[in-house]
């Protein structure tokens, strides 16, 4: 067995343990030994990994702003200040996995996939490159979720900019392709914000993400 092989299996039984960030690091891993396209099963463990890593931390800032809202008293000052540190850690560690991800992207993923440059994408070619590519959209995303300033309005760019190429592509694939209806999700439910919350604030947000 190789240690591509090797990696991939042991990634397996992390995932079945719910071992997410030793996961993470064993596709990780895999990916930057280069080489061949990952494969679909391959792709799906390495979103999986970081996915779970990250979501649990996104998950962590809500519980925190919750608990940070309880405690606005003078009375509760200690533990304001405990939730604003626990904050600031958990945001740290948020940035720097959706950063990793992004990493991988740029530096290994979508250079690999890369159609622009052919005049006739191959389907698996053009599939990958749709899936990484909203990746990347979602990470920025995340990122633009707990970012200020400056900050924010790049990620927000890289957000948009990655999806918007992402459904650019999407068009070359069927429309029951499953990463196709995963855009077209995004898009569906900005207009349920608008149409059905009569919210169009957060329409406005969601849609900004892709707006061609």
């Amino acid at each position: 067995m190789s240690d591509k092989e090797s990696l991939i299996q042991k990634a397996k039984l992390l995932e079945q343990a719910e071992r997410w960030q030793d996961m993470a690091l064993c596709m990780k891993q895999v990916v930057e030994m280069g080489g061949d396209l990952l494969t679909t099963e391959e792709r799906n463990l390495l979103s999986v990994g970081y996915k779970n890593m990250v979501d649990s931390r996104r998950l962590a800032l809500l519980n925190i702003a919750s608990a940070e809202r309880k405690a606005t008293d003078d009375s509760e000052t200690l533990q304001a200040a405990k939730w604003s540190r626990e904050k600031a850690h958990v945001v740290t560690e948020l940035k720097e996995m959706c950063g990793e991800v992004l990493v991988l992207l740029d530096k290994f993923l979508i250079k690999r996939v890369d159609t622009s440059a052919v005049d006739v994408a191959d389907a698996v070619s053009l599939e990958s490159e749709v899936f990484y590519r909203k990746m990347a959209g979602d990470y920025f995303r995340y990122l633009a979720e707990i970012s200020e300033g400056e900050e924010k309005e790049d990620m927000v760019m890289g957000a948009r900019e990655s999806y918007k190429k992402a459904h650019e592509k999407a068009a070359n694939l069927k429309t029951t392709h499953p990463i196709r209806i995963g855009l077209a999700l995004i898009l569906n439910f900005s207009l349920f914000h608008y149409d059905v919350r009569n919210d169009p604030q957060e329409a406005r947000r969601l849609f900004c993400y892709l707006q061609l």
